[in-house]
């Protein structure tokens, strides 16, 4: 058998003929007849045609593994141009689309009375038509994009176009008025006739990384999560235990531009790389407005003066991923800065050509912890963290219920002091797949079980005595979940939010106890 470019040429008819001329012309060819060196001859032919045969043998079974069928064929190229996993083309480095989609169904009590509402003492008339009323809602609708140009730069965008409308209430607490917080009337009504929201709210993270240049050490420099908390800063949307997160959470969940440095030390194998069990972080940021979102929002936005803020987070975990003991993990985050530039003490009567908000020096932190332990009860999990934040409202954010306020028509603090507020929250849940596959059925597995405790003082009015003195009252909200996971972290979780509002014990100020429990569904895809 000899190969050519082009194919094979094989001596498969000489072949053939030759073995059936030699069995036909045995028997009359006799010994004497055939001299020693054609003996030879022949023996090295037929050891030539073994070779032959045996070689032709090998080939054929090389190419026959080399064969894909059709069908496995179409197989790759539709794999290749749908995924998983499928490529994106780029002139150099490599990109990764990732994305998520929530979609709500949410259904709180029809109370159609506001917290402050209160005709009958002090003649306040609070509204809650506009956030009683059931409704569909595209809760989060994120299309990130992460580009990695080589082993040391690359950058990641990732926007919401479900961030630009604020018709909907908040979650667990329709009676906030911003952010987490109700500082004023219900006056949402004029946002849900006519759908209004603010802008811009598109952009959500937009920042260049740097890694593997010291050894241990990531950066990053844009706009992203200030290190602030655990809940807020370490948690994507995609991984929340319940449908929304806790108060404190939303507050620390807000973005904000600046650089970030991040360490990351005693790495597991089965660890993603700066994802280490000893870890820090260190940033500087601009921290315009101020922690209580009353001077607007910190990001997609210049800062309103020279300062920054320094933010700090630590965490180690002690136990982690251990098959006995399970995984434990203990942090802590600082944030503090200068908020305000210029301000007169009366910026409402009396005010400055300038920023018009004075100097305050604000600070919030957070503790937090996790535990999820092994052996026979594999499967539960608890966290919790606690929040206190120190800063100054902005002039005419906070209601004055008895009207003593200079600003207009006294029904707000003119120009509040700085003030501290506090919260905490704890949770717990259990997911069933780590029960045996012979005990539960397959889809009982994919069930979880959770319930979470979270309380803040979100409530804020003047004082009754000092109209620049705020009063902080808290909101308890008590969440039971029945979560189903599909795969990865697509799922559908089912929350029920009892909401406890605040009461003051003092004659002179009546809430109103609004029925504002809210049953949330989730429905929710991630990649």
């Amino acid at each position: 058998m000899r190969l050519q470019q082009g194919g094979i040429k094989l001596r498969g008819g000489a072949i053939a003929v030759f073995w059936m001329l030699a069995v036909l012309w045995a028997p009359v060819v006799r010994a004497s007849d055939v001299s020693p060196s054609d003996l030879d001859m022949l023996r090295k032919e037929i050891a030539e045609l073994r070779k032959d045969n045996e070689d032709m043998r090998k080939t054929t079974g090389q190419l026959t593994d080399k064969i894909v069928p059709i069908s496995g064929t179409c197989e790759q190229a539709l794999d290749s141009k749908y995924g998983p996993n499928a490529p994106v083309t780029t002139k150099v480095g490599k990109l990764v689309i990732g994305g998520l989609l929530q979609v709500w169904y949410y259904s709180p009590q029809k109370d159609h009375v506001g917290l402050f509402q209160d005709s009958a003492l002090n003649g306040v008339q609070d509204s809650n038509y506009a956030s009683s009323n059931d409704s569909f809602r595209i809760r989060r609708s994120e299309i990130h994009l992460t580009y990695q140009m080589n082993d040391i730069v690359g950058w990641k965008v990732m926007i919401d176009p479900s961030n630009e409308n604020l018709s909907y209430p908040n979650a667990s607490d329709n009676q906030a008025t911003q952010s987490i917080f109700k500082r004023g009337l219900n006056a949402n009504l004029a946002n849900v006739q006519s759908g209004a929201g603010a802008a811009p709210r598109l952009l959500q993270d937009a920042y260049i990384t740097i890694k593997d240049f010291i050894p241990h050490h990531d950066f990053r420099i844009g706009e992203f999560r200030p290190p602030q908390g655990e809940e807020g800063s370490q948690r994507s949307n995609a991984q929340l235990d319940f449908a929304e997160r806790s108060m404190l959470g939303q507050l620390s969940v807000i973005r904000d531009q600046g650089i970030e440095a991040h360490g990351s030390w005693w790495e597991d194998c089965d660890t993603a790389p700066r994802d280490g069990r000893v870890q820090y972080q260190l940033g500087v940021f601009n921290g315009p407005g101020n922690y209580y979102y009353s001077g607007g929002s910190f990001s997609n936005r210049a800062d309103d003066n020279n300062a920054k803020d320094m933010a700090g987070r630590i965490l180690v975990r002690p136990l982690w991923k251990h098959e006995t003991w399970g995984s434990l993990e203990l942090g802590y985050s600082l944030e503090a800065g200068i908020h305000g530039q210029d301000g007169a003490p009366d910026p409402i009567d009396s005010p400055v050509n300038g920023l018009n908000r004075r100097k305050t020096w604000a600070n919030r932190q957070n503790p937090w912890a996790y535990y999820a332990p092994g052996g026979v009860v594999k499967g539960w999990w608890i966290r919790g963290e606690w929040q206190r934040q120190y800063d100054r409202n902005a002039p005419q954010s906070v209601i004055d219920l008895l009207g003593n306020g200079n600003a207009g028509d006294g029904t707000t603090q003119t120009n509040g002091k700085p003030f501290a507020s506090q919260g905490w929250f704890v949770s717990t849940g259990y997911k069933l797949d780590q029960l045996s596959a012979c005990s539960v059925p397959a889809w009982v597995r994919n069930l979880e079980f959770a319930f979470r405790y979270d309380t803040y003082q979100n409530v804020e009015i003047a004082d009754l005595v000092r109209n620049d003195h705020t009063d902080v009252f808290a909101t308890s909200v008590y969440t039971a979940g029945i979560h189903y996971w599909i795969s990865g972290d697509t799922k559908i979780q089912a929350d029920y939010n009892v909401v406890e509002n605040p009461s003051a014990n003092n004659p002179n100020i009546r809430f109103h106890n609004v029925k504002n429990n809210m049953f949330i569904v989730n429905f929710q895809v991630a990649f």
